[in-house]
């Protein structure tokens, strides 16, 4: 379950890099512009994949809402747990925020 969430979301990122400049991602992640990307700033932007895949927007990824059509259903909270989870695989550095060159990582 937790390596098809992780895929869910690095596939979310993928996508939303595959849309726009390494730099145009950062800068819609960095709400506030300060020239990096909090937590907080990080879980908002990730948790629209959720919102889109929630077509009956209960708050809850039911089985015929996730990619495939099966899985575990997924609540919000533990979307948003997960997405907390990579944000501190991404830090690298560990300073809390991520900087432009670790979003474009790949999660470790």
């Amino acid at each position: 379950m937790r390596a098809a969430v992780a895929l869910l979301l690095w596939l979310t990122a993928t996508a939303a890099v595959a849309q726009s400049t390494a730099s145009g991602l950062f800068q819609a992640m960095d709400t506030n512009g300060d020239g990096r990307v909090s937590e907080a700033e990080y879980v908002a932007y990730m948790s629209q994949g959720f919102y889109r895949l929630d077509r009956n927007h209960d708050g809850v990824l039911e089985s015929d809402e996730l990619p495939g059509g099966h899985g575990k259903p997924i609540t919000l909270q533990e979307w948003q747990d997960n997405l907390r989870k990579e944000f501190r695989k991404l830090d690298r550095h560990h300073h809390g925020y991520l900087t432009e060159q670790e979003l474009m990582q790949p999660p470790q």
